[in-house]
């Protein structure tokens, strides 16, 4: 009789730490914390205007993300597909929230072929303006692993 209870005790902290395992892989995700700066932009241009955000990709693609701007009247504000060193299409347009503050539209998703270029480092977020109609400050999106926060590589401190 005490063996079936120790098989049931066994069982029971098996379950336990397949139940945990599970829920830390659940909703993870991905956090990044960027700096925008004209120096960025393709081509650079000389801005003092300046920002920062978070930006959250989860595993299934889902995105949000908040930004302040600094020195900067905004006309635009995006995500974008490209390289560090190219320009590319709006993956996400960003909402206006407030005075120099952009955020992610509720339910946006990145599509699987998005959310391969955002792993290999290939989104940016961009602001336009009108005297930088092309983009003013810019941040390549850079993912971290393992759901930790991370910088986007412009000599920030990692957060």
């Amino acid at each position: 009789m005490k063996w079936i209870f120790r098989l049931l005790r066994n069982l029971s902290i098996l379950a336990a730490v397949a139940l945990l395992a599970g829920c830390a892989a659940m909703g993870v995700g991905d956090s990044v914390r960027v700096r925008m700066s004209g120096a960025e932009e393709i081509p650079p241009v000389k801005s003092h205007a300046s920002g920062s955000g978070t930006i959250r990709v989860e595993d299934d693609g889902s995105v949000s993300g908040s930004f302040k701007t600094q020195g900067v009247s905004v006309l635009a504000a995006h995500v974008h597909e490209g390289a560090a060193d190219q320009n590319g299409p709006v993956v996400i347009p960003l909402q206006k929230t407030g005075d120099n503050e952009w955020a992610v539209p509720p339910g946006a998703k990145l599509t699987a072929s998005q959310l391969m270029r955002y792993r290999e480092g290939r989104l940016y977020v961009n602001f336009h303006s009108a005297q930088y109609k092309g983009g003013e400050i810019r941040a390549q999106i850079r993912a971290s692993t393992g759901g930790r926060k991370s910088d986007n590589g412009n000599g920030g401190s990692g957060y």
